[in-house]
């Protein structure tokens, strides 16, 4: 058992708040390579990235969701859609896209990054293919990651493992 994994794991929070410290291309590539090593059903890969870093973009995507100053302060954007043409079945290829956009929140941890899945910008899909003019039929909105450097901390409290099962084994 890695602790090392284990650490990366629980201490991972979200965070809102960035710092003005740019981050360097490797370290989004690194991001979007562990996204890419996440398992899918039939090895389909369905995700597909798109990186925003220019301010003009960035400002009118914070016109797309009532968190828009968590977007405006983020350095990086990683937006994450599901290509229908890539998809086999519905239900698999969410969760995969879960488990892609897991990875790279975990990746942005490991790297001394601070990271936020946005996921209230789903309600607003048109208008963020619009800015980002991508194709709604194709590609599905499935998140939007914010990251940089981190100005604060991140805190959340767990339920306990108890809570959570439904019965003892």
């Amino acid at each position: 058992m890695t602790s090392e994994l284990f650490d990366t794991i629980y201490q991972r929070r979200s965070i809102r708040k960035f710092t003005d410290q740019d981050v360097d291309r490797e370290l989004i590539l690194k991001i979007l390579d562990a996204g890419r090593m996440a398992p899918s059903g039939l090895n389909n890969q369905p995700w597909r990235f798109l990186v925003v870093k220019d301010e003009e973009r960035k400002i009118k995507l914070a016109e797309c969701t009532k968190y828009g100053h968590i977007v405006r302060q983020a350095n990086t954007l990683i937006v994450v859609f599901l290509d229908r043409d890539a998809m086999y079945n519905a239900t698999k290829d969410y969760q995969a896209a879960g488990a892609c956009i897991q990875n790279m929140l975990l990746a942005i941890h490991g790297l001394g990054l601070g990271g936020v899945w946005l996921g209230e910008i789903l309600n607003q899909e048109s208008q963020v293919h619009e800015v980002l003019n991508t194709d709604p039929t194709r590609l599905e909105l499935m998140a939007v990651i914010a990251l940089g450097y981190p100005a604060q901390k991140g805190s959340s409290s767990r339920k306990s493992l108890s809570q959570l099962l439904l019965e003892e084994f």
